[in-house]
């Protein structure tokens, strides 16, 4: 599988799933079953935007993604 995976289209696959939750909207519900779906679009969207800025390799066999957390001024 490590052989057949391109790494670059899956981390691109996550930028795309990230603009998706941005721009999806919100159904037709009030209350508290409103503020949960925003509560899970915004976990989504972090999830999927974080794995979107990872830089990925493959090692050993082994998939790496790398995702730099540091503030923009503190990285190298």
């Amino acid at each position: 599988m490590a052989d057949s995976l391109d790494v670059d289209a899956m981390i691109q696959r996550f930028r795309d799933r990230a603009d998706a939750v941005k721009s999806r909207p919100l159904p037709p519900v009030a209350g508290e079953e409103r503020a949960s779906f925003v509560r899970q679009a915004q976990l989504d969207y972090q999830d999927f935007a974080m794995m979107g800025d990872a830089a990925g390799s493959i090692e050993d066999g082994v998939l790496v993604l790398k995702v730099d957390l540091r503030p923009q001024d503190a990285r190298g």
